[in-house]
């Protein structure tokens, strides 16, 4: 831990002649990236000084305890029990800052959540869901944008594909990748029996162009007429699209937009964002096996998170984590569920280091 303290610190002040450099701000990616390292790294500079200054102060007042009378050393030490309560808190604090920074946390979002066991309930859970998200990344200030989706007849979604781009997406939302189960009285249920359906969320971190290369000869494109609920037509040019990666197999299909060039467009996100996803996998096997709990097949016995509606409760099986406000989550207040299972991830690595 000293040694990472003291790497971080030197990097700190090379950071700090950087960001005074005029000529940084010619070019705005390096200065944004800049900018956001020297953030992080001030934060760990003045965690690490106050760390100091209490070190200092505590001692000077174990020598006042010696010295003083004895009407003066109680109030040291009154004061010394409140510097080391201090203490501990920055040094926590100092702790979860000097834990490596996985880089992908910077990164945007592709999410896609598709609807599992329990037909129409499970679609219109999945609505809910993507409700949810997007009411969150509102109030995070983040934008997001429908890629692809499949409406039912009631409103809800086989399948919605969605990106979402801000500060830190992927550190908040990377613990979303799972199956989602659901317990309520559908709205059609006539005799008010609760129905339990599973939903299927995973969380991709979108890769750049310049991070996954893809081959014209390696892509079969086919273009077809886009369908709507029901099977109808959304339009009658041939403007659906589905990319076919032919080394991997991986499939991504694309209807949402009138334009065929768009629907490309953001095909190719999507199927970017898999390769990434799939290949960082391949290299890290605990992340590959990660995944494979957490997405699961969409079956109800495969869960991350229940959703009781009848008790209002919402629990959290990885962390233990049960909260009775599930009407305010589904509006979109998850950032207490979000902070605690940052936290218990960082405290994981904290006892792997």
């Amino acid at each position: 831990m000293n040694e990472r303290l003291a790497s971080l610190l030197k990097r700190y002040d090379e950071v700090s002649k950087l960001v005074e450099d005029p000529a940084l701000v010619k070019d705005q990616k390096r200065y944004r990236e800049v900018m956001r390292e020297y953030s992080q790294l001030s934060a760990v500079w003045e965690t690490s000084r106050e760390t100091d200054a209490l070190n200092a102060q505590i001692a000077a007042t174990r020598s006042m305890i010696q010295e003083e009378k004895d009407e003066l050393k109680e109030l040291a030490r009154e004061e010394l029990k409140e510097l080391e309560t201090r203490l501990a808190d920055s040094g926590d604090r100092l702790k979860f800052l000097l834990i490596p920074r996985d880089p992908l946390d910077e990164k945007n979002i592709i999410m896609e959540i598709r609807a599992g066991t329990g037909g129409d309930e499970a679609a219109l859970f999945a609505a809910d869901l993507y409700r949810m998200y997007s009411r969150f990344a509102e109030t995070k200030g983040w934008k997001f944008e429908i890629m692809s989706s499949n409406e039912t007849e009631l409103g809800g979604f086989k399948e919605i594909v969605f990106s979402i781009n801000g500060n830190n997406v992927y550190e908040n939302l990377r613990y979303e990748s799972g199956v989602h189960r659901v317990q309520r009285v559908p709205a059609t249920e006539a005799s008010g029996r609760i129905h339990t359906s599973a939903v299927t969320v995973a969380v991709l971190p979108e890769a750049d162009e310049t991070e996954i290369d893809i081959k014209a000869e390696d892509l079969r494109i086919d273009v077809m007429r886009a369908g709507g609920p029901g099977g109808q037509c959304v339009n009658t040019t041939d403007s659906a699209v589905r990319i076919t990666h032919l080394p991997t197999g991986i499939t991504v299909h694309c209807q949402d937009e009138k334009s065929q060039i768009k629907n490309k467009a953001k095909g190719m996100r999507i199927l970017r964002a898999r390769i990434y996803e799939a290949e960082a996998a391949k290299a890290a096997s605990e992340r590959a096996e990660a995944r494979k709990n957490q997405v699961g097949s969409g079956d109800r016995s495969e869960r991350i998170r229940t959703y009781n509606f009848p008790q209002n409760r919402l629990t959290d099986h990885r962390i233990n984590l049960t909260l009775y406000k599930l009407d305010l989550v589904m509006q979109g207040d998850v950032g207490e569920l979000f902070d605690a299972l940052k936290l218990s991830a960082q405290e994981e690595m904290l006892r792997a280091s």
